[in-house]
């Protein structure tokens, strides 16, 4: 039987995503009650990371190690991938010995054709592109905050980024509305405004932007790969900070939401993203739960 991957949001239905969003809520529950639940006993994820982080790997890994499995951290000086091994070579060797794989990396390509290769599921845990793993954590926050998305505005403030592209798929899959404002020059990629183009409005006036919104989010300015822009960045998204003025635009109750790690000051303010209408933490803590409702759905018959 063919592997099924997660390599966008797009590989799930919208039925699919709404089911996997109320199963992580679930799993959630399960787990702070601490009772033992280990559908992946003996199951192996092994985890390629060519781009660091904090969140994507102790997720994974501590999701793993709850489902009574084992995860294995590999970053480019353990694989013979940062030593120039073709992608197919390495997908074909490392889904031999493991029951899923997660790959973080640059370009998207580069997770596509590892698909191609392995006999066993890939997911995607970040490209340049998109980060939907982010996504399930961040409409799973949503959930237990407000109940249902469907209907909802939400409002994306900053870089066209790889975030922005996997929230206009959630808008499509989801059926919300999504503003998005960000400066001239850093608008998402185009093939994705057509893709969600039912669900999205692209502005330049943030306050515009964040009118009504039930959610707002935004991102740092400058990503990984990205830090010798940071001066010419800083100045064309100044204006695009999200703070307290820009809160009271939206609704009363409006949360807001940042990937992290974030950067007060800049993107966000620290009255915002440390104040009552924050769910950062709630949001960090559901890439364990999202993840691991992902892992039970792509490896549990």
């Amino acid at each position: 039987m063919t592997a099924r991957h997660f390599l966008t949001l797009t590989d799930l239905s919208s039925d699919e995503l709404t089911t996997l969003l109320h199963r992580a809520v679930e799993l959630k529950r399960l787990q702070h009650q601490g009772e033992l639940y280990q559908p992946l006993k003996n199951k192996v994820l092994a985890m390629v990371f060519e781009k660091s982080s904090t969140r994507t790997r102790v997720s994974f890994e501590a999701g793993m190690t709850q489902f009574g499995g084992h995860a294995i951290f590999l970053s480019p000086r353990d694989t013979q991938l940062g030593r120039g091994e073709p992608i197919a070579d390495s997908a074909r060797v490392l889904s031999s010995m493991s029951d899923c794989i997660m790959v973080r990396t640059f370009e998207h390509e580069k997770i596509e054709r590892f698909a191609e290769y392995s006999s066993v599921p890939v997911i995607n845990g970040l490209t340049d592109e998109v980060h939907p793993c982010q996504l399930l954590a961040d409409m799973q926050t949503y959930l237990e905050h407000r109940g249902e998305i469907s209907g909802k505005i939400v409002s994306w403030i900053g870089d066209g980024n790889n975030m922005c592209h996997s929230y206009m798929h959630a808008a499509k899959l989801l059926d919300f509305q999504l503003n998005i404002a960000c400066p001239e020059g850093y608008e998402p990629h185009s093939r994705y405004l057509e893709e969600a183009s039912d669900h999205v409005r692209l502005m330049s006036d943030p306050a515009e932007a964040c009118k009504q919104a039930d959610l707002i989010v935004t991102d740092v300015w400058a990503s990984m790969g990205q830090e010798d822009e940071q001066a010419r960045r800083e100045a064309a998204f100044a204006p695009y900070q999200v703070n307290k003025a820009l809160m009271d635009i939206a609704k009363n109750d409006a949360l807001f939401m940042h990937c992290l790690p974030a950067h007060r000051g800049e993107e966000v303010s620290a009255d915002v993203i440390d104040g009552s209408q924050s769910v950062v933490w709630d949001e960090a803590e559901n890439r364990l739960h999202a993840q691991k409702a992902l892992l039970e759905y792509l490896l549990v018959e």
